[in-house]
């Protein structure tokens, strides 16, 4: 049974957005494995420390990100 972790800086996303991923995840492993498999698809969005990780040796936070998710567009 497949098995996706998302791993997010904790606060950026809220309730919804985080079961909208869920959704999502679990749409696009369902379009790959068929329908069937829906039901016993599990996806978990755990959400790591704000500073706790890192790109390029350099710790990012809930700010940065929120930053990044308000200047950044969607879809290039």
């Amino acid at each position: 049974m497949p098995y996706v972790q998302v791993k997010v800086i904790e606060g950026v996303f809220g309730s919804e957005e985080k079961a909208q991923i869920v959704r999502a995840v679990t749409d696009a492993m369902v379009s790959v494995e068929g329908e069937a498999m829906r039901g016993v698809t599990w996806v978990t969005v755990e959400e790591i420390a704000s500073g706790s990780w890192a790109i390029g040796g350099t710790p990012l936070t809930t700010a940065d990100v929120t930053s990044m998710r308000t200047t950044t567009p969607a879809h290039a």
